[in-house]
């Protein structure tokens, strides 16, 4: 079976997260409606449902994380499932246990379901091909790859403030070429048939495949925000590029970081956005951050929704349930 098919059972159900890559406009729609059944979840004075009730997590991390771990974390608790989060720090891998002993290791304490996020991009699929049939594996971020939960969550940001995909103009501005976040995003807003993806970015910052992704490049921010719908601003990762890609960080913020007056240039109801973390001074203004136009912390709740749908419905169970 191919890696692009192999999140998908004989019968076209999610039974592993890996990408957006591979899935279809019916499954990610599911997952969206889905979601928006869980957000009433956070109001209850219990914060549970009996979904995931009897399966338990395993949430391996090998890359520092803070809001997906944390609503991971949440959304697991949500759904009721016992949960385990290994610190690989001081885990056996560590210690010259390889990956693969790892997982057949957590295997025989009968784990149902893995979390994996992973400095190497292909690694989510490489434990998918190799745990037990019955057992799932969601990506969390592998590499430069796919980050395919945040996709989700921005999507259905997106939906919440915007509705009609089709009608919608959506930039992307900033480190695409080390982005797994971008990738995801590209991928599933045009399986949503969005009316216009751009993608804003230094020529450095662009991977050599960014135009077959089906976007329209720019690498003029004003140029490129003038009557957009949503601003999706992404992280320089600096931990993952060489110097000799930017002069430095105040050039990189007088060209391409999103002041008020360049998102002016956008439509006067645009939504700005940010997976996190944001490096404020950077690649976005604390005013724009901070302001009206900004739904970034919106995105962060809706995060524990999307993850909590992506498990239901992995396990054959939706959002139609949650009022057991």
């Amino acid at each position: 079976m191919s890696a692009k098919n192999l999140q998908l059972d004989e019968n076209g159900k999610l039974q592993h997260f890996l990408s957006i890559e591979g899935l279809n406009q019916q499954i990610i729609t599911e997952i969206l409606d889905t979601a928006e059944s869980f957000t009433s979840v956070a109001d209850r004075v219990i914060k549970k449902v009996p979904i995931l009730r009897g399966k338990t997590v395993a949430n391996l991390f090998f890359e520092p994380s803070t809001r997906t771990r944390s609503t991971f974390e949440l959304a697991e608790q949500r759904l009721s499932a016992d949960i385990l989060s290994l610190n690989v720090d001081t885990s056996a891998t560590t210690k010259g246990e390889s990956l693969l002993d790892t997982i057949h290791n957590l295997e025989a304490m009968q784990i149902d379901m893995f979390v994996i996020r992973h400095k190497d991009s292909g690694s989510a699929h490489f434990f998918a091909q190799h745990v037990r049939p019955g057992v799932s594996v969601l990506n969390a971020g592998d590499g430069q790859h796919e980050h395919p939960t945040q996709a989700m969550l921005d999507l259905y940001t997106i939906r919440h403030h915007k509705q009609d995909f089709t009608r919608l103009k959506i930039a992307i501005v900033g480190d695409i070429m080390h982005s797994r976040v971008a990738r995801s995003q590209i991928h599933a807003l045009n399986l949503l048939n969005t009316a216009e993806v751009r993608v804003i970015a230094p020529k450095t910052l662009l991977p050599v495949d960014t135009e077959s992704l089906g976007v329209q490049l720019y690498d003029d921010l004003e140029r490129g925000l003038r009557d957009v719908d949503v601003v999706i601003m992404l992280r320089l990762q600096k931990e993952r590029m060489s110097s000799a890609l930017l002069p430095s960080e105040n050039e990189y913020f007088n060209q391409f970081g999103l002041t008020q007056e360049r998102l002016d240039r956008a439509n006067p109801d645009a939504i700005v956005m940010h997976p996190g973390p944001a490096n404020r001074g950077v690649e976005i203004e604390s005013s724009v951050m901070d302001g009206n136009q900004s739904v970034i912390l919106q995105q962060v709740g809706f995060g524990i929704s999307v993850r909590m749908a992506v498990m239901s419905i992995i396990v054959g169970r939706t959002g139609l349930q949650v009022s057991e």
